[in-house]
């Protein structure tokens, strides 16, 4: 028995020593051996690594009005496996289509999602539909859910928002192409966005740091942390009144004429600042993914145009520099024989013998054939395009930028010929033309675009300013400039023959040239389809702003860029020179100013038709109210005495269908009179007369915001300061007719 007790305790001992062994191996494998290893896996195990997000820079206007920024947004997301438990799919399908317009089957495959084993999934988002979603979006799914909540008595129905961030455009669809936009992906697309994308993302943060079992950070652990460099906030040259004058007069366009596109830019002929920059048709960059691709596209420095007369400026230029313009020599109009192909003028026959000035107002083709052609000469002539700029980016920061294209062979005449005129080898930007007309403008200096006015570093709290660049001075003199100016000045102002009389604003010196070109169909020039435009600049004597509207393919073949452009160009310049401070300059006997105005007729109980003919027999342009065909009201009333850029308003309808109308440029007793006929509430900021109005709803009240700016000079003033503060106290393009239409010809 007591050897049978030894031989077990010895058995035991073993076994024991040997677990013991065993147990001291592993773990001197384990600490020693592979101890780098498994040091390695715990410290996954205790670390946790947060993403610190970069914010994304905004971008704004030259003012600091916001344009793009970054904004709450909101992610649906379900829980099938609690959906299932509930037996709620169908409902939360249907409730959520109608939420989110995404379609019924899909939304039910996700609510429903099983994992290969069979089991539920517990969290599925909804892409694309229920990604970054609006505040006011998130509301409604908020309400449906609770909806649920109440109706099947419980805490939990699966359906789930989670805050995320996107990007947001407080302005809509202005300036969407220069603009561009953000993906829900985060990526960006086209436009200072994409161009910019660099300095606008910034650099995400990460912190890293121990933690216990219940992930809790450790007190006394390693902590890791890298900051988020937030993006650099981008403030752009764009005016936001003057991009807004710019893109209502585009809307106005459209709804005439119906073109394929409308481009239009505008700047400081000065700086070469870009004030406006706008496309027509246009996209909301907050939900691009419900518009036409092609709707984002840039035309401003992306499509090449045949310019057609407005080229006719450079030559124009270059033939006032080399001193053989003179404009009282004559020639024969008509036509030209140039070896390959007669050129002619717009009516075929042409004038007769007429001076030179009176072919530049005609936009006669043959004057600037034999300007350009048999005085100046192939290589002057083409000397002279590429001084301007033409055949080569101009640098704006913008991606995307067409270079244009000079293809003049100097050993073919029709192609030295054509190109005098905007025919032909010569393709060109809207951004190229503008560029060279402001050069023209400022004394002869090409200036590179800036469409950036400054970037500001929110990380080291620095901000760069972009400055005026010279890229060639002296392309014409100051004195040629002047000249220049001067003859382009009477190719508005007069009245009678001046191929842009209808860009004559009272009280400015505009200087312009108008352009109707024949498009390019199948190799062949199309006798229907044309690209029409118009680019000018004042005031003549001290430039502020130039102006290039293009409107490619109106649906009115006889319709040239004098009837189609000219009219939108007055509109935006007139605004813009008011919206800037400049007072007209009206010289009475004795370089006295004199008051111009117009006096308003009664047009109360006219057709809209016949009303709008008596307000054109006096220069004044009409805004009509409502879709009514006979007037009910107008705005101001009969006997007033208005600038002749002034609009009149025709209120066609009773109040409860009327829109508001634009009221920019009117005084503020106007401005409250329409308010009264539409049956809107007006808060008023500032005095004088309407530079900006906003409409918002309060309280599911209407309510217009106006922002009104001192009067700069009593000449066009409707009602004096007394009258606006009286009125306080109590408180687009026009549609002016243009009977001019031209043949089919190559240019006018």
């Amino acid at each position: 028995m007591v050897k049978r007790i030894k031989l077990r305790t010895l058995l035991f001992g073993g076994i024991m020593t040997l677990l013991f062994v065993v147990l001291i191996g592993r773990i001197y494998w384990v600490q020693v051996v592979k101890g780098d290893f498994w040091y390695d896996k715990a410290k996954t195990r205790w670390a946790a690594e947060e993403k610190l997000i970069a914010k994304r820079g905004a971008i704004t206007d030259r003012d600091g009005n916001m344009l793009a920024m970054d904004s709450i947004a909101y992610d649906v997301a379900v829980n099938p496996d609690i959906i299932h438990s509930l037996n709620i799919a169908d409902e939360v399908a249907e409730g959520l289509h109608k939420l989110l317009d995404k379609p019924e089957a899909d939304l039910l495959k996700i609510v429903t999602a099983q994992k290969d084993d069979g089991k539920f999934y517990q969290q599925r988002e909804i892409h694309e539909e229920g990604w970054k979603i609006d505040k006011e979006l998130a509301d409604k799914v908020i309400a449906f859910r609770d909806e649920l909540k109440k109706k099947h008595d419980t805490k939990d129905v699966g359906i789930y928002l989670f805050e995320d961030q996107k990007r947001y455009y407080p302005r809509n669809s202005m300036a969407s192409q220069l603009l561009g936009y953000v993906t829900k992906e985060g990526q960006a697309a086209t436009g200072i966005e994409a161009f910019f994308n660099d300095k606008l993302k910034g650099e995400d943060g990460e912190l890293k740091y121990e933690k216990d079992g219940k992930r809790v950070q450790l007190a006394e652990g390693d902590v890791e942390y890298k900051p988020a460099k937030d993006g650099q906030d981008i403030a752009l040259t764009i005016d936001m009144d003057i991009q807004n004058y710019v893109e209502k007069a585009l809307e106005d366009i459209n709804e005439k004429y119906h073109p394929k596109s409308i481009t239009a830019v505008a700047a400081d002929p000065n700086t070469m600042e870009i004030l406006a920059m706008a496309n027509y048709p246009t996209f909301n960059p907050n939900t691009y993914w419900d518009s036409n691709f092609e709707n984002a596209y840039n035309h401003s420095i992306k499509s090449l145009y045949e310019p057609g007369s407005t080229f006719k400026i450079v030559t124009l230029a270059a033939a006032v520099q080399e001193g053989i313009f003179n404009p009282n020599a004559k020639y024969h109009s008509g036509s030209i024989a140039v070896p390959g192909a007669p050129v002619k003028d717009i009516n075929k026959v042409g004038w007769g013998t007429i001076s030179y000035l009176e072919g530049l107002k005609r936009s006669s083709n043959v004057a600037f054939v034999k300007l350009g052609w048999e005085q100046l000469g192939g290589d002057k002539l083409l000397d002279y395009i590429n001084r301007f700029g033409f055949g080569q980016k101009t640098g704006i920061e913008l991606g995307g930028e067409a270079a244009g294209a000079i293809n003049v062979n100097l050993s073919i005449p029709s192609d030295i010929a054509r190109a005098s005129f905007g025919q032909g080898k010569v393709q060109v930007t809207a951004l190229q033309q503008v560029a060279a007309v402001a050069a023209v403008a400022n004394g002869g200096k090409l200036l590179e675009p800036h469409i950036v006015k400054q970037v500001y570093d929110p990380n080291t709290k620095t901000t760069v300013k972009t400055e005026p660049k010279v890229i060639r001075d002296n392309v014409i003199s100051k004195e040629s400039s002047k000249k220049v100016g001067e003859y382009l000045e009477q190719v508005v102002s007069d009245q009678e023959i001046g191929t842009g009389r209808n860009a004559y604003i009272e009280g400015y010196r505009v200087a312009g040239k108008t352009g109707t070109a024949q498009k390019v169909i199948g190799g062949k020039y199309s006798t229907s389809k044309f690209v029409v435009s118009f680019i000018g600049y004042a005031p003549v004597e001290n430039p502020k702003i130039v102006l290039y509207i293009v409107v490619d393919e109106p649906d009115d073949s006889l319709a040239g860029g004098g009837a189609v452009a000219a009219p939108a160009f007055k509109d935006i310049v007139y605004k813009s020179l008011k919206h800037m401070g400049i007072a007209p300059n009206i010289k009475g006997a004795g370089d006295e100013k004199k008051e111009v105005t117009v006096t308003v007729p009664k047009l109360s109980n006219l057709t809209v038709s016949q009303a709008k003919a008596q307000l054109k027999s006096r220069s004044l342009n009409a805004e009509v109210v409502g879709g009514g065909t006979k007037v009910v009201q107008q705005v101001p009333a009969s006997g007033a005495s208005v600038h002749p850029a002034q609009k009149v308003y025709l209120i066609t309808e009773q109040r409860d269908k009327l829109k508001i109308p634009d009221m920019t440029g009117i005084s503020l007793r106007d401005a409250l009179e329409i308010a009264s006929v539409l049956d809107i509430r007006v808060t008023v900021k500032g005095e004088g007369y309407v530079a900006s109005q906003k409409q918002v709803t309060k309280n599911g009240e209407r309510l217009l915001e106006l922002t009104l700016v001192p009067q700069t000079d009593p000449a066009i003033s409707q009602i004096d300061s007394a009258d606006s503060k009286d009125a306080k106290s109590n408180a687009g393009d026009s549609n002016e007719t243009d009977d001019e239409k031209v043949e089919t010809a190559n240019t006018q």
